[in-house]
């Protein structure tokens, strides 16, 4: 499936993972927001879940196992190149989930992961969008 300049617009997702109060993030290796800090997730396959794309990609991306929530939101992100084209488009949907087991253990479309507590945040370089969903996943986390 081609990512830039796509044909039709990408189906992904992404997990705020709390747990004990602190928040997984991961730290992008590749475009788009290549050196920020995000949340993990990625694309859901053809004949998969959202919910089973999250758990796979949670594995595949840090080494962990999670336990699906909540659902958050779920976001366009469309991003333009100088002559107004669409360079990435990328319908995601937000989940909360809880850790289970396993160590972090990064794939190649990671540089860097780690449990951060809530006021560190200000701390990183998030991405727009990361910072809203874990600000709004947190809140539905204190409410269960």
């Amino acid at each position: 499936m081609q990512r830039e300049y796509p044909t039709h617009p990408i189906v992904a997702v992404a997990a705020v993972i709390i747990e004990a109060n602190r928040v997984l993030v991961i730290e992008r290796a590749k475009e788009p927001s290549k050196g920020k800090w995000s949340i993990p997730g990625g694309m859901v396959e053809l004949g998969g879940t959202v919910r089973e794309a999250l758990e796979r990609e949670a594995k595949e991306e840090c080494g962990i196992e999670i336990e699906v929530l909540e659902l958050v939101q779920v976001v366009d992100n469309i991003i333009y190149d100088e002559s107004s084209r669409v360079k990435y488009h990328y319908i995601i949907v937000d989940f909360l989930a809880g850790y289970e087991t396993g160590r972090l253990k990064l794939a190649s479309d990671i540089s860097d992961a780690k449990w951060v507590e809530r006021d560190e945040l200000n701390d990183l370089d998030l991405t727009i969008g990361a910072r809203k969903v874990i600000e709004k996943a947190w809140r539905i986390y204190e409410g269960l």
